[in-house]
């Protein structure tokens, strides 16, 4: 009876330790896992912290762009916008005005 006790005992030992190190493997794998994972994710933040970014400076220049409208369309309202087109596209002068042009046009 003493023997089957201590060969029960030992195998209690050694099922304890199998136990222990499948345990442990099982952790470990995990740990791997959550590793990758998360590094996988640390470089798609990245990449989104980038396209982010991109979009901001974007927005930037599309609200300066919609400021340079704003101000083109005021100044298309103006008599000096009016005699510039006049000058630009009609060639008009004032009456006392002296036009200089150039040879090579």
């Amino acid at each position: 009876m003493a023997r089957r006790r201590r060969r029960a005992a030992y195998q209690k030992k050694k099922q304890n330790k199998v136990g222990m190190l499948l345990v442990t493997a099982v952790i470990l794998m995990l740990m791997a896992m959550v590793t990758v994972k998360g590094s996988q994710l640390r470089k798609q933040l990245d990449d989104y912290q980038t396209k982010v970014d991109e979009w901001e400076g974007k927005i930037a220049e599309e609200t300066q762009r919609a400021e340079d409208i704003e101000e083109y369309s005021k100044y298309t309202q103006t008599k000096k916008y009016i005699e510039d087109m006049a000058r630009e596209k009609l060639g008009l002068v004032y009456k006392n005005q002296i036009v200089f042009e150039t040879e090579g046009k």
